[in-house]
């Protein structure tokens, strides 16, 4: 009988998790972007898990299978701390804020099942980090001396994680230092009318990193929606307003965040309907299939049933999906009432619930679909989250408004925002759970096993998301927020910015609609752009949800994600002239999520000093004077760094291939 949902797998599992968790809810509001923590949590669980003689590929798939959902769970910073910037709340509740993540958690791996068979079992999808994270666990299970070779391989992975983590780690620190700059950035104004705009490269690794994942299409893609943004969006509309009196960054910002990012918000919202609408055949297919398995399991010929295809029975999928909604009910109406709509609570509750119920399994189609296109550290949520807020926020002005006072607006908002929150947790944990099935198919794995190891990773992060979400909201902020004005460094949560500003719009109806719909058109075009590429070349096509992103993410966010993907496309190219470049690839994956992971860790430990030193910037050791000669000298160092990086990368590759 080989190993596979074993305690030590979920303990270590739930450890790393737990420390992943904190890296991704930092990153992510920093950022605008989370990452995936499938393929480092393999070579972690690899590394521990080689001093046990029984320990077994399967085995080392449930650990990264439970720490995979601090990768995806942490996405819910894309809407809750909306509340905070609305000045609903002060702080994050720690049982109201772990409830909304463990509940739309669960519900998450329950829809991704019958999604399983359509978007993994019968599609062509190609799912990158499912598959590279399967050949990581494929490489680090070989042993013994007829696999020396795969086993030496095995140890280069662990070092280029290692040092991935330790540069990125040290970088961010000098940063904090203030010796080196932490972006390169410039605005300008263009000609007499008042037009501005501007770029900024944001010196990070984890950036950096997430570019490599991504590719080059996706790099590409929110490349040009930079463009649109930064290159018409911005100067277009700041020329408008003929302001030249304002400082240029400031109206630069002010453009971008109350023009630009409706428009991004639009081409986002455009392509992921044209997604969903691609989905509906597989979907139906799917469920169909696990019907069929259902009844062989009732006919007695669960064991017919190959070893990758045993899911959680549907029964008891159904059966949990039912009592998810109970306490999620319980939830909507106690804010419901707590925000002093209780004269409204059955029309809360019910059209809360089917709301979510309905509006989850879209978005998680959605979302699955897009995981395997292009990977989860890419995933469209925050657009999705566009998708979902605006439908809350209409149906609340049709079925509520009417009936209450102008006062009641910000409980309305609120409302819309904790609804989208648990809509948004089921889309994360779905969009990521079908990355790790993949994975477990190509290793062998039993589905149901992955499923319940998922869940128990969606409690375990629950517990660490509150917790974090207020060290960092203390320590530093969220731009938009009460307050946040006088704080020298408030983080953007770019996407908790837009979804709260979206239903503000709805819900006051001063929302600017025509930037939506310019959007939408763009959306259409790319869509139409990417749909002959796709039919016309092999390897061309321009992801319109990742260009949808381009336009409302800052460039603070994107420009290095584009860099990332064109040094990992000259890496790939440089590979491919070694004897065995597919290895070489997949140590520069394994860097690249080293980076990612570094970073992200090094910013949960910086907010713990920030807040418990008081100050701001308690690492600084020079003043604002040294400001450029920090630009200059962090420009160059980042380039030089991640040069020797990749080099190094390419000769341990070249040694191992020799």
């Amino acid at each position: 009988m080989r190993k596979e949902l074993t305690v030590r797998g979920l303990i270590i599992g739930i450890i790393i998790t737990l420390v992943f968790t904190a890296a991704n809810v930092y990153f992510g509001l920093k950022a605008g972007l989370t990452f995936s923590t499938s393929i480092p949590a393999a070579v972690i669980s690899m590394a521990i898990l080689r001093g046990f003689k029984d320990a077994t590929i399967q085995e080392n798939n449930i650990v990264q299978t439970v720490a995979s959902a601090a990768g995806t769970l942490s996405s819910i910073i894309f809407v809750l701390p909306g509340l905070i910037m609305i000045g609903w709340w002060t702080e994050f509740p720690f049982w109201t804020s772990f409830w909304i993540c463990a509940l739309g958690g669960i519900l998450g791996v329950m829809y991704s099942i019958p999604l399983r068979r359509a978007l993994v079992t019968t599609s062509d999808l190609p799912y990158p980090e499912g598959v590279a994270c399967a050949e990581v666990l494929k490489v680090g299970s070989s042993g013994g001396s007829e696999h020396a070779s795969e086993v030496e391989h095995g140890r280069a992975g662990l070092l280029a994680v290692l040092w991935g983590s330790i540069v990125a780690l040290v970088f961010a620190v000098v940063v904090q230092t203030q010796l080196f700059a932490a972006d390169v950035a410039q605005t300008f104004r263009i000609g007499k009318r008042g037009a501005v705009s501007g770029y900024d490269f944001f010196l990070s690794f984890a950036l950096l990193g997430i570019g490599h994942l991504v590719g080059l299409s996706v790099g590409i893609a929110m490349l040009i929606g930079a463009l649109i943004g930064w290159g018409w969006g911005v100067p277009h509309y700041s020329a408008i307003a003929g302001d030249v009196t304002t400082a240029a960054a400031q109206l630069a910002q002010s453009t971008w965040s109350h023009k630009v990012r409706f428009v991004g918000a639009g081409a986002i919202g455009v392509s992921a309907i044209w997604t969903l609408l691609k989905l509906v055949k597989p979907v139906a297919s799917g469920l169909a299939g696990a019907m069929a398995a259902s009844r062989a399991r009732k006919a007695g010929k669960a064991d017919t049933l190959p070893i990758t295809e045993r899911d959680i029975p549907i029964g008891i999928v159904g059966l949990v999906t039912l009592v998810c909604m109970l306490p999620i009910g319980w939830l909507l109406g106690y804010f419901g009432n707590v925000s002093g709509l209780g004269a409204h609570l059955p029309t809360l509750i019910i059209g809360g619930v089917v709301y979510i119920v309905l509006m989850s399994f879209f978005v998680s189609a959605v979302c699955g679909y897009m995981a395997g296109l292009i990977g989860s550290s890419n995933s469209p949520l925050s657009g999705i989250g566009i998708l979902v807020v605006i439908g809350a926020a209409l149906l609340l002005v049709i079925g509520v408004k009417p009936y209450v006072g102008p006062e009641a607006g910000k409980s309305l908002m609120a409302f819309a925002l904790f609804t989208t929150a648990v809509v948004f947790n089921v889309a994360a944990i779905a969009n990521n759970n079908l990355q790790d099935l993949k994975t477990g198919q190509l290793v062998n794995a039993t589905p149901w096993k992955q499923q319940v190891a998922l869940v128990l990773g969606v409690i375990a992060g629950a517990f660490v998301i509150p917790p974090v979400l207020d060290l960092v909201n203390h320590a530093y902020g969220f731009v938009g927020a009460p307050g946040a004005e006088l704080r020298p460094h408030p983080l953007p949560a770019p996407q908790a910015g837009l979804i709260s500003s979206l239903a503000q719009g709805v819900i006051a109806a001063d929302i600017d609609w025509s930037l939506i719909r310019i959007g939408g058109l763009i959306g259409i075009g790319i869509i139409l752009v990417n749909e002959i590429l796709v039919r016309t070349t092999k390897h061309m096509s321009l992801p319109p949800l990742a260009l949808g992103l381009g336009i409302y993410l800052p460039t603070q966010s994107t420009l290095m994600i584009v860099v990332g993907a064109i040094a990992g496309w000259f890496f790939d190219r440089r590979a491919d002239r070694i004897p065995k470049p597919e290895a070489a690839k997949q140590l520069g994956v394994l860097l690249a999520s080293g980076l990612i992971v570094g970073e992200g860790i090094i910013g949960v430990v910086i907010s713990a000093i920030i807040v418990f030193s008081g100050k701001d910037a308690p690492l600084a050791v020079v003043g604002p004077g040294f400001e450029l000669a920090g630009k200059i000298i962090g420009g160059i160092a980042f380039a030089l760094i991640a040069f020797v990086l990749y080099r190094w990368i390419l000769r341990m590759a070249s040694r191992r291939s020799a």
